[in-house]
């Protein structure tokens, strides 16, 4: 099975000082068996920033040995910091300057794919609407993921959102998105039963695009709907890695746990 954990599923112990970005790769490794990684960004920067500032190359470097040396591959690199919306445009500069830094980053790390979000209002905003996107903000998103989608292509990786924030939370956008930048090294990471629009629709819409996925354990707990969920993604020819991510209270080491026998039990009982 190709199984990866996602970095955040360790933020809150990350956050507790009780786990660096080595620790995490000790534990996908040696605690997991996995040979397989979704590098969360905030683990190689300084959380202090108002933006995320990534550590130098060095470090970076260091980070890329530390996964040679155990064997692991970044099956997805997450950049928090980046992302290409924001109202305010002297913002929207710093999160682009940002997001070619982490494009960067990924690279060196050999990253296969890159989540950089649209951007837009959060979920929490009560301002926040899933159902309209302005033409600058449409075209500004088609732009740049053409642009990272180039530079992704450089060394081999597929950049695009994840079903994030404002108009990544609806499918009929996403698929809009994908459509206009019509580059073969565009894709999306698919967060499965996380859509604000049509959700019984979104998974399916967007599975042709998705060149990762994140199943949390909400949706886990819920076998027989996680079970159709993963067949319809494979049944789009979905054949890439599947990585649990849930960041809850408590011992995230035994969340992580859990959700990953239930993601294997899953794709057991898939076709």
């Amino acid at each position: 099975m190709k199984l990866s954990i996602g970095g955040y599923s360790f933020y809150n112990t990350f956050a507790n000082g009780m786990i660096d970005v080595f620790g995490y790769l000790e534990t996908v490794k040696y605690r997991y068996n996995l040979n397989a990684v979704d590098m969360y960004n905030r683990f190689i920067g300084d959380n202090s920033k108002p933006l995320l500032e990534l550590a130098d190359e060095s470090y970076i470097r260091k980070v890329r040995q530390a996964l040679d040396e155990k064997e692991l591959q970044v099956v997805n690199y997450a950049a928090d910091a980046a992302s290409i919306w924001d109202e305010d445009p002297d913002k929207r500069e710093l999160l682009y300057q940002n997001a070619l830094k982490n494009i960067r980053a990924s690279e060196i790390l050999g990253a296969k794919t890159i989540r950089i979000d649209t951007g837009g209002a959060f979920s929490n905003n009560p301002n926040g609407v899933f159902d309209h996107m302005s033409d600058e903000q449409f075209e500004l998103i088609v732009t740049r993921y053409q642009e990272y989608a180039k530079l992704a292509a450089d060394f081999g990786a597929r950049i695009g959102p994840e079903n994030h924030t404002g108009p990544s939370l609806n499918p009929h956008f996403m698929r809009k998105i994908a459509e206009a930048v019509d580059h073969k090294n565009y894709g999306v990471l698919l967060h499965v039963d996380r859509w604000k629009v049509d959700p019984e629709a979104g998974d399916a819409m967007v599975a042709p695009y998705a060149y990762h996925i994140h199943f949390g354990g909400n949706t886990l707990a819920q076998e027989e709907k996680s079970i159709a969920i993963a067949q319809t993604i494979i049944d789009s020819g979905f054949d890439a890695y599947w990585a649990v991510e849930h960041n809850g209270p408590g011992n995230q080491y035994i969340e992580v746990e859990w959700t990953l026998a239930a993601m294997k039990k899953v794709l057991k009982n898939v076709k």
